[in-house]
C-alpha cells in the first residue's frame, strides 16, 4: 500500500470510509469490523468516521474494530456538524466522539460542512483542542477554494491539515481550480465516494465498462485507480466486507495507460472552467 505524505504523517493512500457503517444488526456489524481489521493488517492505517453517521453508531463500531491494534499507527479522522461549531459544542462534540471511539485524541478533526458559525469561531475552537492534545490535526470538509482562501486569512487558519471533498470520475469540478490551489498551498486533498454511490446512482459509461471488461476487474476497481492515478489524492471508499477491502487494495495497484484516460476522459470530460462544488 503507497503511503502519502501528509504534511510529515504517513498515510495510506486507501483509507476506510465509514458511511452507513455499524447501523445493521449484529451479524452484520461484525462482518463491518472484520473488514475493516483486514484493511488495518493489509497496509491501510487511515479510517474516516464522523458523528453525524448513525448518529455515533458508526464511530461505536469503529472503536470496537480498533481495540486490538497500536493507536499510535492508526490515523482516526472524524467529523463535527456546523451546528456544533462553536468552540464549546465542538468540545462536547469531541467528547462524545472520543468516548465511542475508546481513544484519547483524534488524529484529524473536520468540520463536516460550513454552517452559520464564524469560521474564526470555529478555528479558535479547534486551535484550543489541538493545544490540549485532544485532537493532532483539524480540517474541513466541503469546502470550496473561495471557503479555504477565506480560512486561511484568519488567526490560526494557516494551520489547516486537509479538506476532504466529494471526488470521482463523474464529479471533476474540483480539478479546474480546487485541487491545484489546495497542492499550492500545501493542503492534503481527501476524496470521498470514489464509485460516486452515495447519491444513490452509481458511476457507468460504455468506455468504462469496457476498459473494466478488457482489464478483467470490476467497474469500480477502474473507478478507484482513476481516483487514486496521481498518488497526490487520499480516496476513503466505504467497505463493509473484507471482499470489498481486498478489491479496493488491489485497484490501487492498477495503472491506467494515457490511452485508457483519454477513453474515460470522452465520457467523463475534465472541467474547462469554475463549476459549483459537488458534493453529497
Amino acid at each position: 500500500m503507497k503511503q502519502l505524505n501528509f504534511k510529515g504523517e504517513s498515510v495510506s493512500e486507501l483509507g476506510i470510509g465509514t458511511w452507513n457503517i455499524g447501523e445493521g444488526d449484529a451479524r452484520q456489524s461484525s462482518q463491518e469490523i472484520t473488514a475493516i481489521q483486514y484493511g488495518l493488517e493489509h497496509g491501510i492505517n487511515f479510517i474516516d468516521t464522523a458523528e453525524m453517521y448513525g448518529e455515533g453508531k458508526s464511530e461505536t463500531l469503529v472503536g470496537q474494530a480498533i481495540q486490538p491494534y497500536d493507536r499510535d499507527k492508526l490515523f482516526i479522522t472524524s467529523k463535527f456538524y456546523p451546528f456544533h461549531a462553536t468552540p464549546s459544542l465542538m468540545r462536547a462534540s469531541l467528547t462524545k466522539s472520543l468516548q465511542r471511539l475508546k481513544i484519547d485524541y483524534l488524529d484529524l478533526y473536520l468540520l463536516h460542512w460550513r454552517g452559520n458559525t464564524p469560521l474564526v469561531e470555529t478555528v479558535q475552537g479547534m486551535y484550543e483542542l489541538q493545544a490540549e492534545g485532544l485532537i493532532k490535526h483539524w480540517g474541513v470538509s466541503n469546502f470550496d477554494t473561495s471557503d479555504l482562501q477565506e480560512l486561511i486569512e484568519l488567526p490560526h487558519g494557516k494551520d489547516v491539515f486537509a479538506n476532504e471533498d466529494l471526488y470521482n470520475l463523474r464529479s471533476r469540478g474540483i480539478e479546474f481550480d480546487l485541487l491545484p490551489w489546495q497542492a499550492e498551498n500545501n493542503i492534503p486533498f481527501i476524496g470521498y465516494s470514489p464509485f460516486g454511490s452515495g447519491n444513490g446512482k452509481g458511476i457507468d459509461s460504455p468506455e468504462l465498462r469496457q476498459i473494466a471488461q478488457e482489464r478483467q476487474v470490476s467497474v469500480q476497481a477502474i473507478l478507484l485507480a482513476w481516483v487514486t492515478r496521481h498518488h497526490d489524492v487520499l480516496s476513503i471508499p466505504k467497505a463493509s466486507q473484507v471482499e470489498h477491502v481486498t478489491a479496493n487494495i488491489a485497484a490501487t495497484e492498477i495503472k491506467l495507460t494515457a490511452e485508457e484516460l483519454a477513453r474515460l476522459d470522452q465520457d467523463f470530460p475534465a472541467p474547462i472552467g469554475k463549476q459549483a462544488l459537488d458534493v453529497i
